[in-house]
């Protein structure tokens, strides 16, 4: 059971939390192939081609594995591998990683996202956990969190406990004092459960629980998360 007493600070997932991810990543992927197709049309068609695309990732992240946790170094070294194979200006690695990380970052919230985030950061503050590397700034909800870590910048991802930890010590609580909200079991709800948190896993496609440790809540949406904290800090007679 959760214990609402407790919390001091939020910390969020973004991916498939805030807005689902794929369809910002196949824009991102559209956009990349466009642009090359002008630029460097001789690695365009790699980056049209999906099979192709997930070749070149499994090559990349195999040749190097120390860069498998941060998304914006593997897209860059996918972009570079092409490049090079297809005998184009590797000095387009930039610009086209640009083109494709402005592309991702515009995203569609779920309609609870922004409710969430007004009803939750006018009561904690709010730090953003994501494996992924987007930048709340850019994608226009930085009003919101007091802090942000990607696997990118940090180093590691979730689930390994440092980064929750970081998160945590960024806003001066200790880890028994955070909720941590997110959508994926293992990354999510065991990893923040490891980490000394109290967990919410967000299940919003009612996937059935798989595992022995247990989230302190499973809601639908943010929005069944948000009545069950205004109602369990205001209760009634």
């Amino acid at each position: 059971m959760l214990t609402i007493s407790k919390i001091k600070a939020i910390t969020l997932d973004l991916d498939d939390t805030l807005w689902p991810i794929w369809p910002a990543i196949d824009r991102a992927e559209v956009a990349l192939a466009t642009w090359l197709a002008e630029h460097a049309p001789g690695a365009a068609p790699t980056f049209a081609d999906p099979a192709a695309r997930v070749a070149v990732r499994q090559h990349v992240v195999a040749m190097q594995p120390e860069i498998g946790h941060d998304m914006s170094a593997v897209r860059r070294e996918i972009i570079r591998h092409v490049l090079l194979r297809s005998k184009e200006d590797v000095g387009l690695v930039e610009p086209a990683f640009e083109v494709f990380f402005a592309a991702r970052m515009r995203v569609d919230l779920y309609d609870d996202a922004l409710p969430a985030l007004a009803f939750l950061s006018d009561r904690w503050p709010v730090v953003a956990v994501s494996n992924g590397n987007a930048d709340v700034g850019r994608v226009g909800l930085g009003e919101y969190f007091k802090g942000s870590f990607s696997a990118s910048s940090f180093g590691v991802g979730k689930p390994d406990p440092r980064i929750f930890h970081a998160a945590a010590a960024s806003v001066q609580v200790n880890p028994d004092e955070v909720l941590h909200i997110g959508d994926d079991a293992a990354l999510d709800v065991l990893g923040g459960l490891n980490a000394g948190m109290q967990t919410v896993w967000l299940n919003r496609d009612t996937q059935a629980w798989s595992h022995a440790a247990q989230p302190h809540v499973t809601v639908n949406t943010l929005h069944d998360l948000c009545d069950l904290l205004r109602a369990a800090s205001n209760p009634g007679p």
